[in-house]
This record gives structure tokens, sequence and C-alpha cells, in this order.
């Protein structure tokens, strides 16, 4: 029997961990794919608190290490099932059945993608969904981002740092994104705006060579010869486990108060799966302690 079992190894779960298992609070961390998340696939990060700069693969490493080193233990496997009611919870993994006195959700959430041929093909060989992680791979390359919101223009403009030209397609006639990152993005000479357009076909056999627009206006069709496309369209939250479970928003993100608590007592959620403003990592792991924090007291005054 456990005091907490986390469902998720990103920078939330991890953080919920360091905060358990220093409580001495049984605790194991279970993750389906690589520790870290969607941090573990950005090279360099430099908006995290105490460093000038770090790999997401770095932090996550040293996430681990200190969560384990205080008690924490960790699985790779995924999980199947979850029984949520009551004061004995159920993990379900395809090998075995775990009990836990609580359950903090850090399960993340996955970039949208296009859905048109070629993408999964293509996705680490000229398609990406993170611009900071993999732009200076297309230094003085042409290239694209998809997508009107703030991630989108963000991304348009760091590219437009190194890239020799880049491409905002988008199927609107003005971005959605914040004024003063939409005024930017019209003025910076690097990046040309592609309104009222979708993707309709990504071209390229080993590496991409082209994509395919259409106007959506017009329905007139042209080609645009890139290096690189940046898909940013937004996420999906990873809500298999949970759907019809436990109370979502309707995006399908997690519905929490302020202390990380869901409409099911004993259980939480941290990090990019709950419903909140801001997904960076360092919100994240601020959803981790906080879930955590919550869960000690959920413990004590149940005295379970």
């Amino acid at each position: 029997m456990y005091d907490v079992i986390i469902v998720g190894g990103g920078p939330a779960g991890f953080t919920a961990a360091i905060y358990t298992a220093r409580a001495k609070l049984k605790t194991l961390i279970i993750e389906r794919a690589y520790f870290g998340g969607q941090m573990a696939i950005t090279d360099k990060m430099e908006n995290y608190p105490g460093f000038d700069a770090v790999s997401g693969m770095e932090l996550a490493d040293k996430m681990y290490r200190q969560a384990t080193k205080f008690g924490a233990e960790v699985e790779m496997t995924e999980v199947v099932e979850l029984e949520l009611d009551g004061d004995v919870k159920k993990v379900m993994t395809r090998e075995k059945t775990f009990e836990t006195k609580t359950v903090i959700l850090a399960m993340g959430a996955s970039p949208k993608k296009l859905g048109l041929p070629n993408e999964e093909k293509l996705t680490g060989a000229g398609i990406s969904y993170c611009a900071t992680c993999d732009g200076a791979f297309f230094r003085d390359k042409d290239v694209a981002v998809v997508g009107g919101g703030d991630t989108a223009a963000e991304d348009a403009l760091y590219l437009s740092r190194f890239c020799r030209k880049v491409y905002l397609i988008h199927r609107r006639d003005e971005l959605r994104a914040t004024k003063i990152l939409a005024d930017l993005v019209v003025n910076t000479p690097k990046i040309t705006p592609v309104w009222n357009s979708v993707v309709e076909e990504i071209i390229g056999d080993s590496s991409l060579e082209a994509v395919k627009i259409r106007n959506n206006k017009n329905d007139e069709v042209s080609r645009l010869d890139i290096n690189g496309l940046f898909i940013a369209i937004g996420y999906i939250p990873n809500n298999e486990l949970v759907k019809g479970k436990i109370e979502l928003n309707e995006w399908g993100y997690i519905k929490t108060d302020d202390k990380m608590r869901t409409n099911i007592p004993g259980v939480f959620a941290a990090g990019d799966v709950r419903e909140k403003n801001l997904r960076q990592v360092v919100t994240a792991a601020s959803d981790g302690a906080a879930a955590a924090h919550s869960a000690e007291q959920y413990l004590t005054g149940k005295k379970l």
C-alpha cells in the first residue's frame, strides 16, 4: 500500500515526488514513456530559475535523482486503468495492480497534429512541434510555422532570429495571439504571414522538402519550398485514463482548485493535464509541490 502514487514522470510528477518522499510518505511514480515528459525533448531552457541554461534531459535527470534519493520508487510501465473512489484507490498496469491512499495525476499533454500523410514519417526529419527544441537545426534555412496563437507567434519570432525566412501559416486573416506578439510578428521583416490558409500536403521522402497550402477563401493551392515545418496548433491533455471518472473542462483538461484538488477526495492533478493559464516547466513544478502538500494534508486529516 502506497501513500501516494503519481501517474506521470514529468516536472510536475517528479516535483510532487520530491515533496512527498521528503515528507516520509511512501511514494511511487509511474511513467509510460520517458522521464521528463515534454521537458525532456527541449534542447536548452533559459527560463528555469537557478540555471543560466540547462537541457530538458539534464533537468529531468536531476529531478529523477533527487526524488529517488529521498526514497521515491519508480516504475517504467503504462497505467491502463484507475479506480479512484473510496479511501483505497487502485492503479492498474498491464503487469500488476497497485493500491494507494492518494493519487496525483500528472500525465501532461501532447501537441496537436495536422493529421496529414507523411506527418509521422517526417517528424524529426523536418517536422517539429517545438521550435525552441529544434529551431537551431534550421539556421539560415527557410521554415514555416502553422498556427495563430501565442505559441505560434512566439515560435515564429524565435525562428526569425536565425532562419533565413519564416512563413507563418494561419487559417484566419489575423492572429489570435496577444496584440503585442501579433504586432511584433507583422513588423518582423523575416516573417511572412500566409493568411486564410491551411496545410494540405506534406512533401518529402526522407526529409521535408515542401508543403502545399490551400487558401480557404479562393481554394487556390500553392507550394512552399521549406526545410522545416513547426506545428503550433495547441495541445491535447493526456486524459484517456480519467474520461468519465473525473471532472474535466470543455477542452478535456482536469478541473482543480488552487490546491490541485479534483472533485474526487484524495485525487489531485498537476502540470499540463490540468486546467490552467500557463503551461511551462516552472508552473508544472509549482503544481507538483502544491499537489504534494495537499496530498499530505489529506492523509493527515483522514488519519490514513
